[in-house]
């Protein structure tokens, strides 16, 4: 079968054998993958860098390397270390289509039955996929396979709210307006929230705009923590709910923690920096 495999920077697609079925999992020929930008894009620069740039971004490796060759010796590092550079990693955690196989122990799900899946290690983009019975949902007569190959995104979004505890009429900021944050937008809606959004992009925030949001902003244009005192009748907003990416910015939870009222909560579910300053955190 076909397989998306990333390796040193390059996304390659190879034929790879076909997965075999698992105790309490289900085999799924896959229909349509999700692509999730931020996270895979991150992944692709990451595989692209050398081994010096990946020890100075985790230091913590090095003492992992250290602790290896105090008990394996030198060479054995050395070649376990090159191993996993050379290695290929398969990618994606989101996808639909249609189960081919599962173990006897599963009732719920049989064979044709349309399915979407989530996970990174098992959702991949590859023809075929096997996936833990846990990370696997039947997709309802009136979804398209398309549609519910984003499953993934939506339980991230879902999760944030949950995490977030919101209560209806509670002020709550998003910071990102990607796929993630649109969807996020709706559940927040749907839940009573008023909602005011930050993304660099103005078409996302007019998009969010159209989905139900009270008010959205350029974070590069405005300024965030005047426009949520504003918003918030100088309190601050009870939840922020980061679900941008950029993975080196540290500035994003700390803005996050400026605009938030004091006991009030922040979520991450995306991507971002986190060095912030204690300060913010403490008062």
């Amino acid at each position: 079968m076909k397989q998306v495999l990333l390796k040193k920077g390059e996304v390659t697609v190879e034929e790879v054998p076909a997965p075999i079925i698992r105790d309490n999992s289900i085999l799924v020929q896959v229909a349509f993958s999700c692509i999730s930008t931020g996270t895979e894009i991150s992944g692709v620069t990451s595989s692209g860098q050398s081994l010096l740039q990946k020890v100075l971004k985790e230091p913590d490796k090095v003492k992992k390397a250290l602790n290896l060759a105090k008990t394996q010796g030198i060479s054995k590092t050395i070649s376990t270390v090159k191993d996993t550079l050379e290695f290929s990693h398969a990618i994606g955690y989101s996808c639909s289509g249609v189960v081919i196989d599962l173990n006897r122990n599963i009732e719920d799900v049989k064979i044709g039955d349309k399915v979407a899946c989530a996970g990174a290690e098992y959702a991949n983009h590859a023809e075929v996929v096997c996936v833990p019975k846990n990370l696997v949902v039947k997709v309802p007569q009136n979804l398209d396979l398309k549609e519910a190959s984003s499953v993934t995104l939506g339980a991230i979004a879902m999760q944030g709210l949950r995490r977030a505890k919101v209560n209806l009429g509670e002020n709550i900021a998003v910071i990102g307006l990607g796929l993630l944050g649109q969807i996020l937008v709706q559940l927040l809606k749907a839940n009573g929230a008023r909602v005011i959004g930050f993304d660099l992009n103005d078409k996302r925030i007019n998009l969010a705009k159209d989905s139900g949001m009270d008010e959205g902003y350029n974070s590069f244009k405005d300024n965030p923590l005047g426009k949520v005192l504003s918003f918030t009748q100088d309190k601050g907003v009870d939840a922020a709910i980061i679900s941008a990416s950029a993975p080196r910015n540290n500035e994003i939870v700390q803005q996050a923690m400026e605009i938030t009222r004091k006991k009030g909560r922040v979520i991450v579910i995306g991507n971002v920096g986190l060095g912030p300053k204690r300060s913010p955190f403490y008062e």
